[in-house]
C-alpha cells in the first residue's frame, strides 16, 4: 500500500463488494475524504481513506476510546477478563466497572450507526440464534466455532434476559464488535428494547441507547436473508428497511416490530394472528413469494426454541436457529450454530445441554440426529 503524500490524521477502512456496493466497515462522510488508495484482494476492494484514526481491516488495535471517567477503554483487557472464566464453574461472574460497561455501549453504538441498518455481508461466517444470557454456552459456541477473529460471526439477537449472566454476555459481544467491527456482527432481537430492564437505572438507559442503534437485518451474498423474528406484510422492498432511522425503539406494530417478532406457522396460509399478542404468523406461501420476489434462497431467523438447535420450514426455504441449549433450565433443547462457507454451503454445529456430555457434531438437515452430510444453499 502506498503512503499518502498528505499528513495522515486518520485511516478508514471499509469493504466494497463485487458490484461496487458498500459491504461494511467504518465509512467516513464523503465530504471528509482526504486521500484514497484501492487494494484488490480476493475479488474485493478495500478502500482506504485518510482521516483521524488508524484502523486495521481485520481488527482494531487499541481502539481510541475513553470511558465516562476519562480513562482509556482497554478492549483487549476487557476481553481477556471476560474469557478468564473459561473452564471455571458455570455462572462465575466477571468483575467489570460501570465505566467499562458504559464505555462498551458508547463505542459500539458509534460503530452500529456507522454501519448500515441492513447489513450486506459475505460468506464465510457462522450464524448464531438466541443466547439469552447463557454466558457459559456462548463461550462453548466460540470454543467450537473458533474465537474471533478465527471465524466471522453474525448473531441474530436476544442476547439478554432469562439467563443469569446477561451482563457478561452482552459485554463480550460488544467488545468483540469493537475489536473486530468488520468481522463480527450483531442484529437486534425483540429483547433488545427499553421494556427489558435488567440493570440499574443509569446502565439501563445506556444499554437502551445502544440497543436502539443495532442493525435490524442482514443479507449474505445476496442470497440469505437474516433477521431475528421473521417477515412482515408491510415489507415490499429492502429499501424500506434501509430507510428506518436510528436510534429507534421497537414500535408495537409495523415493519420493524414484525422483523423482530413474527413467527412461521405451518398451519397458516398467508398471515395469521400471533399467540404472542404482537405481530403476525406467516405461512409457507409467504416464504416462497418473498424469496422469489427478492431472488433469495433462504431465510435465517431465531426467536423460537427448537429442539435440535435448528429447524427447517417451508421445504428448507427457512431455518430457525436457537443457540441457548437447555433453555432456562426448563427445556431439553440443543443449541445450534449454522456455518456458511464461501460457496454458500450451510452446515450445522450442535451444542448439547451442558449438563450432558458436550458433543461437537455436524447435524443432518432432515433431523436432529448426528450426520456427516451437509447441504448447499445454491445460488440461482
Amino acid at each position: 500500500m502506498r503512503e499518502s503524500t498528505k499528513k495522515e490524521k486518520n485511516l478508514y477502512v471499509f469493504m466494497v463488494g463485487r458490484n461496487g456496493t458498500y459491504r461494511g466497515g467504518i465509512r467516513p462522510p464523503e465530504s471528509q475524504l482526504i486521500d484514497l488508495t484501492i487494494i484488490h484482494s480476493d475479488a474485493k476492494q478495500i478502500r482506504i481513506f485518510c482521516q483521524q484514526i488508524v484502523l486495521n481491516s481485520k481488527s482494531v488495535q487499541g481502539f481510541p476510546s475513553t470511558m465516562a471517567d476519562g480513562e482509556p477503554l482497554s478492549i483487549d483487557s476487557i476481553i481477556a477478563r471476560l474469557l478468564e472464566v473459561r473452564g471455571c464453574r458455570p455462572g462465575k461472574t466477571v468483575q467489570m466497572s460501570e465505566a467499562e460497561v458504559r464505555g462498551l455501549c458508547l463505542k459500539s453504538r458509534e460503530i452500529f450507526l456507522q454501519q448500515p441498518i441492513l447489513l450486506d455481508l459475505e460468506a464465510p461466517l457462522k450464524i448464531c440464534g438466541d443466547i439469552h444470557g447463557q454466558y457459559t454456552d456462548l463461550l462453548r459456541l466460540f470454543e467450537y466455532g473458533g474465537f474471533p477473529p478465527e471465524a466471522n460471526y453474525l448473531f441474530l439477537g436476544d442476547y439478554v434476559d432469562r439467563g443469569k449472566q446477561s451482563l457478561e454476555t452482552i459485554c463480550l459481544l460488544l467488545a468483540y464488535k469493537i475489536k473486530y467491527p468488520e468481522n463480527f456482527f450483531l442484529l437486534r432481537g425483540n429483547h433488545e428494547c427499553a421494556s427489558k430492564r435488567r440493570y440499574n437505572i443509569k446502565l439501563w438507559k445506556t444499554f437502551t441507547d445502544c440497543f436502539n442503534c443495532l442493525p435490524i437485518a442482514a443479507i449474505i451474498d445476496e442470497k440469505i436473508f437474516c433477521c431475528h423474528g421473521g417477515l412482515s406484510p408491510d415489507l415490499q422492498g429492502m429499501e424500506q428497511i434501509r430507510r428506518i432511522m436510528r436510534p429507534t425503539d421497537v414500535p408495537d406494530t409495523g415493519l420493524l416490530c414484525d422483523l423482530l417478532w413474527s413467527d412461521p406457522d405451518k398451519d397458516v396460509t398467508g398471515w395469521g394472528e400471533n399467540d404472542r399478542g404482537v405481530s403476525f404468523t406467516f405461512g409457507t406461501d409467504v416464504v416462497a413469494k418473498f424469496l422469489n420476489r427478492h431472488d433469495l434462497d433462504l431465510i435465517c431467523r431465531a426467536h423460537q426454541v427448537v429442539e435440535d438447535g435448528y429447524e427447517f420450514f417451508a421445504k428448507r426455504q427457512l431455518v430457525t436457529l436457537f443457540s441457548a441449549p437447555n433453555y432456562c433450565g426448563e427445556f431439553d433443547n440443543a443449541g445450534g450454530m449454522m456455518s456458511v462457507d464461501a460457496t454458500l454451503m450451510c452446515s450445522f454445529q450442535i451444542l448439547k445441554p451442558s449438563e450432558k456430555k458436550a458433543k461437537y457434531q455436524y447435524s443432518g438437515l432432515n433431523s436432529g440426529r448426528p450426520a456427516n452430510n451437509t447441504t448447499a444453499v445454491k445460488k440461482k
